[in-house]
């Protein structure tokens, strides 16, 4: 009885220590969250082995407070409790315990019916699994993430029958199948379902080992994260001590995958550190210089600051490129004698991503620049691999702690525009063209949705997606008759002719532009430099590391601007400008107070604005906007690698 009893002063402290916390001492049952919620749709899923670390309850109330909350006995020595205990316990240490336990699974969590001692002796020995006769509770489908997920995971596992998988994010069981070359449509071969398990139980050895139970991360995410960063097969092929530095190298991008770690977003410029004055954000170039005369620059024309450029594509063949471009060339001119700048063009796969920052380290740069999200996944794994560079990318929604992200606050520009739009619609419509649904761009298409409604309350806008496999956007604006429309953001400055912007047709046929948005990186650059150049950059890193860094500037820091074209009266520019000071003031914003979608109500009267990832993940459509969010499937492949990076989950 001695083992009994060593396990039952277990069960009594767990259970005096819960009480002492207000909680629940015993097991939780699950017939008592049934009452509370009716019965639920079951599923046999039959004969498997399970992960005891997921049985968390009984079925049955009269069985839950026999055991504490992690099945240790809490009855005395002479109870019938204690004896078959210590009977299953001989039997498991001589022959091990063959009987399969019963059980329900809802949500991933287990709950037995059947074999609660059995349970109970193989959690106090450690053991990892348990075979299982499982039946599944369906939850109903809701829009809730926990839900979404969890029905991903029902796919995932009629091809791939392994419950270790634990996912909180959407995508990430279909990505996971995406990395073994598979799908969750068909049964995987019995190789690739034994190759995952067994490169998942390394990992998850190892990440235990670490101290990985008390950040706050499942095993799941993290296995996820690292097998982002680095080949899944290298946890089953490569030496073990190896597997244990590349851990080490990534711990604060897992300790920052937890829920409670928020990324720390930079409204303005001078959010992030009190050296980084916003006065001087419109200043001379003197005026950019003026902190590194006082803190006595480290970098001089002898020893500048080396900054290289990663571009997805060319100045040639994309305005995006070409935008930011100007901005690398500013930087040289305002901070001429102590910054240098490189360009790699055409870096749109890994292979080209990894030259090119080999190249950048072997030139001694302190600063990488990468300006598309789909190069995230690759420029992550090159940060882990050189923790002494300073890692940026042009994104939303992509929280790294080794990569800071930037972007700007588009949306106000976007909701400006669909004032303007509103004011040269005479039939009330509107057509706008998005290239891809990343994050961020529903924000853009809900502030000119919102800004033109605003103008004109039976104005609707018409979307179309130009990345949309099988569509003929143009041939549909026609059928609606619009001459009105929001096409690309940005152009090259020979092709002002093009279609961009706001412009419109007239009766003739002839095409006006009229505003356009306008994202000044060459400011964006020079105030993120700064910060490198007068040794700010790491003094305004968030307390605890390990935290995401994002700036999100707008209007207010004077990276976000609109254009207004001569064909707009002076009234309407007035009103423009009135709107503008309301957005740099903060008394104004498109997402504060009642929000309509194409499905009901966001957002009641007089309720705040929304938050920064609110705006960014939003994947619904204003109540005004006519079109829908193409699914993933319907994407060009030239574009599926951004999507399936930084692509809205729908």
């Amino acid at each position: 009885m001695d083992i009994y009893s060593k396990a039952k002063k277990m069960g009594e402290k767990e259970v005096r220590e819960a009480v002492s916390r207000g909680e629940y001492p015993y097991l939780p049952a699950l017939d008592y969250f049934l009452e509370q919620t009716g019965q639920l749709a079951q599923m046999p899923v039959g004969l498997t082995e399970i992960p005891l670390s997921m049985v968390v309850g009984t079925k049955t109330v009269g069985r839950s407070n026999v055991f504490s909350r992690s099945f240790k006995p809490i009855l005395g020595p002479e109870t019938e409790l204690a004896f078959k205990w210590n009977s299953l316990y001989r039997a498991q240490m001589s022959e091990g315990i063959r009987d399969p336990v019963k059980v329900y699974e809802y949500m991933w969590h287990f709950y037995v019916e059947e074999g609660n001692k059995r349970v109970s002796v193989l959690k106090y020995l450690d053991m990892p699994e348990v075979l299982a006769d499982v039946v599944r509770l369906v939850p109903k489908y809701s829009e809730e993430k926990e839900v979404r997920v969890y029905y991903e995971f029902m796919d995932f596992y009629k091809v791939a029958p392994l419950y270790e998988f634990q996912y909180t994010e959407p995508g990430c069981y279909r990505e996971t199948a995406a990395m073994m070359g598979q799908d969750l449509e068909n049964p995987w071969p019995e190789e690739a379902v034994m190759t995952l398990r067994s490169a998942f139980r390394q990992f998850e050895t190892l990440f235990k080992a670490h101290g990985g139970e008390k950040i706050g991360v499942g095993v799941s995410d993290a296995f996820f994260i690292y097998t982002r960063i680095f080949r899944l097969d290298s946890l089953v092929n490569e030496p073990e001590e190896l597997l244990k530095k590349r851990i080490d190298g990534i711990w604060s991008e897992l300790v920052s995958a937890n829920p409670e770690v928020e990324t720390v977003v930079a409204y303005e410029p001078g959010d992030l550190s009190a050296k980084n004055s916003a006065a001087d954000a419109h200043g001379s170039v003197f005026g950019g210089l003026r902190s590194l005369i006082s803190t006595g620059p480290k970098y001089t024309a002898d020893h500048p600051l080396r900054i290289a450029f990663i571009q997805e594509k060319n100045c040639e063949t994309s305005n995006w490129t070409y935008a930011h471009n100007e901005g690398r060339k500013y930087l040289d001119e305002v901070f001429e004698g102590v910054v240098e700048t490189l360009e790699f063009e055409n870096c749109d796969t890994d292979e080209e991503i990894r030259k090119a920052v080999e190249a950048a380290a072997a030139d001694e740069d302190e600063v990488i620049i990468t300006t598309s999200p789909s190069q995230m996944p690759e420029i992550l794994r090159q940060a882990v691999r050189h923790p002494k560079i300073r890692f940026l990318n042009c994104s939303v929604n992509l929280p790294r702690s080794s990569v800071r992200t930037y972007s700007g606050r588009l949306f106000e520009a976007k909701f400006l525009m669909g004032c303007i739009a509103a004011t040269q619609a005479e039939n009330h419509k509107i057509g706008y063209i998005e290239h891809a649904p990343l994050y961020g761009t529903l924000a853009g298409i809900n502030a000119f949705a919102i800004g033109a409604a605003l103008i004109d309350p039976q104005a609707e806008v018409y979307l179309a997606w130009r990345s949309q496999k099988d569509t003929d956007w143009r041939a549909w604006m026609r059928e609606q008759d619009i001459r009105v429309f929001s096409g690309p953001d940005f152009v090259r400055p020979e092709e002002r002719s093009r279609e961009f912007g706001i412009y419109r047709y007239t009766e003739s046929g002839k095409m006006e532009h009229i505003a356009s948005p306008v994202c000044n990186w060459g400011l964006y650059y020079k105030l993120i430099i700064r910060s490198v150049l007068n040794g700010s950059w790491r003094t305004d890193a968030p307390e605890p590391e390990g935290k995401p860094v994002s700036y999100w500037w707008g209007m207010s820091a004077g990276v976000i601007d609109v254009k207004l074209s001569d064909h707009l009266s002076y009234q309407t520019k007035k009103l423009i400008e009135l709107l503008k000071k309301g957005l740099m003031d903060e008394t104004l914003n498109p997402f504060e107070g009642e929000l309509h979608s194409q499905s009901g109500v966001i957002k009641g009267a007089g309720t705040p604005r929304l938050s920064y990832e609110e705006v960014i993940t939003m994947n619904w459509l204003a109540d005004n906007v006519i079109g829908r969010i193409p699914e993933a499937e319907e994407i060009r492949d030239d574009v599926k690698k951004s999507v399936d990076v930084n692509g809205i989950r729908v």
